[in-house]
């Protein structure tokens, strides 16, 4: 890890005025107030510092909620980030940002805001609200005038799947420099996306072609293979070689790698999307403590049933909050890992 950067998913506020049909934060159904305090946003800063300072990563910032922009001290911390030289990117909404705004955040040096696209007009307004998808849009028209690079992601279900090639085609129209897409995890137990292992295979397999012929019409929108379903696609198919027998782990999930999540009222958790993950609070204990011990559970990685014996356990181990949400257990198989469900039926 060292000389690398650090993920810190900071989510500074619960505050926001969407009720979106899949986020996590209303899924117990308990209405969510909090927010961190300046002088808890301080003192977080510090642990982070002395983690990423002792294992010598750089922190990278991505700056959530809610919607950050409705933390009453936004302002002063992106300053305090630009300040210190600390990198950070603004994962919010697209209905409290003017372009001024954008400007000063590129100023700042931020290095991209996310907005989020999850499905074509009709499902994403079903999903999130009537004119969030010409806003979300308008979003994207703003943060290009600004010069603030645009970051777009889907999470995709069985609700909206059919329309990820095309959506993936409005993106790369609407100027987006950057795209991905993960799969939904109910947050609140158990419970299925609607996507089955061969069908989303399948899904892959249209998004590559969409992607390719949008990049050969010559739009210059970088498609993130988020998703690690990608990194088992892309070695059936020949484009990725296999690793060495017992290379340590590098790649896919960084759940254990690289990667806290740290939630307005000081809880660390593992994972944002596997309930039950929070391994400590940032107001209370270093960072570093937790990383090196509450975190070394999701580190044994032998215990993940099907990947144990994959070739590619180093490189992927797909995702473990969907493996939590559809059978209980982060050590699961992947729910839509054909390679997976194959295993099991032989």
């Amino acid at each position: 890890m060292a000389g690398g950067t650090f993920g810190l998913q900071w989510h500074l506020t619960d505050a926001c005025d969407q009720r979106c049909g899949h986020c996590y934060l209303f899924a117990d159904g308990a209405r969510h107030t909090d927010s961190v305090s300046w002088t808890e946003i301080r003192d977080v800063l510090a642990n982070a510092q002395d983690l990423c300072d002792v294992l010598d990563v750089s922190p990278v910032f991505f700056l959530t909620g809610g919607d950050p922009l409705l933390h009453p001290r936004f302002w002063d911390l992106a300053a305090l980030l630009h300040e210190r030289g600390i990198a950070f990117h603004v994962l919010g909404n697209p209905f409290h940002l003017t372009t001024g705004q954008a400007k000063i955040l590129a100023a700042l040096g931020c290095e991209g805001y996310q907005v989020s696209l999850d499905g074509l007009k009709e499902t994403h307004d079903a999903l999130r609200r009537p004119g969030s998808y010409d806003a979300t849009l308008a979003a994207l028209e703003r943060l290009k005038a600004a010069g603030l690079p645009s970051h777009v992601m889907v999470t995709v279900s069985g609700t909206n799947a059919a329309e990820l090639p095309d959506l993936l085609r409005v993106i790369a129209q609407a100027g987006a420099d950057h795209a991905a897409f993960a799969r939904w995890c109910p947050a609140d137990g158990p419970g299925d996306n609607g996507l089955t292992p061969r069908g989303y295979r399948e899904l892959l397999v249209r998004c590559r072609e969409v992607i390719l012929d949008l990049k050969a019409q010559g739009f210059p929108t970088v498609f993130h293979k988020k998703d690690h379903l990608w990194t088992l696609l892309d070695f059936e198919e020949g484009r990725l070689p296999a690793p060495e027998p017992g290379a340590p782990v590098s790649d896919g999930c960084h759940c254990g790698l690289s990667h806290l999540t740290i939630l307005p009222n000081g809880d660390v958790m593992a994972c944002r999307r596997v309930p039950g993950s929070v391994i400590g609070n940032a107001f209370e204990t270093r960072l570093l403590d937790l990383w090196k011990q509450a975190m070394r559970p999701y580190r044994q990685y032998d215990r993940f049933k099907a990947c144990a014996s994959c070739p590619l356990l180093s490189v992927c181990r797909g995702c473990p909050a969907a493996a939590a949400a559809a059978h209980g257990s982060f050590y699961a198989p992947d729910p839509q890992c054909w390679r997976a469900a194959e295993s099991a039926r032989s």
